[in-house]
């Protein structure tokens, strides 16, 4: 019998020790399921003429090459507050380009229903003048300053700087309806001192050789009040970033690649700028963009510096960002 007993504990052992070398095999030989390939997302997305599209002209030539991670449809707008807010209110346009105080002015017409994904311009303002007397903010005293953007964010930016600097009363400011109406002026000699945005200050500049930049508002700003300069963003309608994360999360990545690319391939960006007509001409925009401030700022650098501009403009105009201050919720996040 114990001869009996001693060989059946020897074959149960035998048979667990079998059972456990099944089971790790089993588990090496078996692999980790395949991640889920990534699937397109249609996107709609309005983009500006100027400064505010540069940075997006890269991935516009990705999407027409086939070489996107989403399916977008581009549409080029020229009037942000006719083009672009109606298509953002009613959904047609997912993703949006927009001066920063109409992001804000989208929110709260939308009930929160709009959300900030990143800034993609900081300033793009500059005071030019024909001539040598104007090398400080205190050098306008007592001069005539010719600007556009009357009722807008250049006039607050203008006006709070001139506040900052004591020169309220000081400096008598004149608005011309038009950007193209104000640099044809500075171009032919009749306005000596002017405040414009690129790329009308180069185009500018390449016509009159006596004309250069004295002040660029831009370091002006910064050094009234330690704050970037935030004049351009992108924003998305909140229910479609709620419904398609991975979609947004691979334009942002897909749009902060584009951004670098314009700011260290300038040749080639400008060429993209002027097939696209996010500006007229190449040579232009070859000269205009290390002057445009494109940059991607997100998360809680892009809550602090927009909140800060968006305060000066409330402060100058409620209305300029939609009757009041955008809530948290108004900074994506993810």
């Amino acid at each position: 019998m114990k001869k009996v007993i001693s060989i059946l504990l020897v074959l149960v052992m035998m048979l667990a020790l079998a059972s456990c070398g099944k089971t790790a095999t089993t588990d090496i030989d078996t692999p980790n399921p395949a991640p889920e390939e990534y699937k397109a997302v249609d996107i709609n997305v309005a983009t500006l003429a100027g400064p505010t599209g540069i940075g997006m002209v890269k991935l516009m030539d990705n999407q027409k090459n086939g070489k996107a991670a989403n399916n977008y449809k581009f549409s080029l707008c020229s009037d942000p507050a006719t083009e672009v807010v109606p298509g953002v209110v009613s959904g047609n346009f997912q993703i949006a380009s927009v001066p920063v105080n109409l992001a804000s002015a989208l929110y709260n017409k939308t009930n929160g229903g709009v959300q900030i994904l990143a800034v993609n311009t900081a300033g793009v303002l500059y005071i030019l003048e024909n001539g040598n007397e104007i090398n400080s903010f205190a050098d306008l005293e007592g001069k005539t300053v010719y600007a556009t953007g009357q009722g807008s964010t250049p006039e607050y930016i203008l006006n709070y700087l001139l506040e900052k600097n004591g020169l309220t009363d000081k400096v008598t400011v004149e608005y011309e309806a038009s950007h193209d109406e104000l640099a044809a002026k500075v171009a032919s000699g009749t306005v000596s001192i002017a405040m414009l945005p690129e790329p009308k200050v180069t185009a500018t500049l390449m016509q009159n050789s006596d004309t250069r930049i004295a002040l660029n508002l831009t370091k002006e700003f910064e050094s009234a009040t330690d704050l970037t300069l935030i004049q351009g963003c992108v924003i998305a309608r909140k229910d479609f970033c709620e419904q398609n994360p991975d979609a947004v999360k691979k334009f942002l990545e897909e749009y902060k690649a584009s951004i670098e690319f314009a700011t260290s391939n300038i040749e080639e960006t400008a060429a993209l700028c002027e097939e696209f007509s996010i500006i007229p001409k190449a040579a232009i925009a070859k000269k205009a963009i290390p002057n445009c401030n494109i940059v991607f700022i997100t998360g809680e650098d892009m809550k602090k510096s927009v909140s800060a501009n968006l305060q000066i403009f409330f402060d100058a105009d409620p209305t300029s960002v939609g009757g009041k201050m955008p809530a948290d919720d108004f900074y994506y996040a993810k």
